[in-house]
C-alpha cells in the first residue's frame, strides 16, 4: 500500500517525507521542515495537487530524467528521489504518483 513517511533527520533535526508506492520504490522526497506540523501541511499539498500534470516540472537531460513537484505558488514541495535513465521510466513514476498520491495514507516515524 503506497504511503507518506515522516522521518526526522538527527543531523538538522528537520522534518522530511518520503512517498513509497505500493512496489515499496521510494518516489519523492521532500524538503526540510522546522516543525512536524508544516511537513503534515507539505503531505497534505502533494496529495492535493498530485493528480494534476501541471504539478509536475520536469527534467531532461540524458540518462538523467527527474521531476520536482509545484504547489500552486510554484514552489517546489517535491524532488523525485532519484534520476531515472529514461524518460519513461520517470513519466512512470509521475502516473504512481497521479494515481496513488492523493489517497495514500502517512506513517509517522518520528
Amino acid at each position: 500500500m503506497a504511503r507518506y513517511k515522516i522521518i526526522r533527520s538527527t543531523v538538522n533535526y528537520q522534518f522530511y517525507f518520503r512517498f513509497v508506492a505500493d512496489n515499496g520504490k521510494q518516489i519523492i522526497s521532500s524538503e526540510g521542515y522546522t516543525t512536524k506540523e508544516n511537513c503534515k501541511n507539505g503531505i497534505s499539498a502533494v496529495q492535493s495537487r498530485s493528480p494534476y500534470d501541471g504539478t509536475y516540472q520536469r527534467h531532461d537531460a540524458v540518462g538523467n530524467y527527474r521531476f520536482n513537484m509545484l504547489s500552486t505558488n510554484g514552489q517546489i514541495i517535491a524532488r523525485s528521489s532519484e534520476g531515472y535513465v529514461n524518460r519513461q521510466d520517470r513519466e512512470h513514476a509521475i502516473d504512481i504518483m497521479k494515481r496513488q498520491g492523493g489517497s495514500a495514507g502517512t506513517d509517522d516515524l518520528t
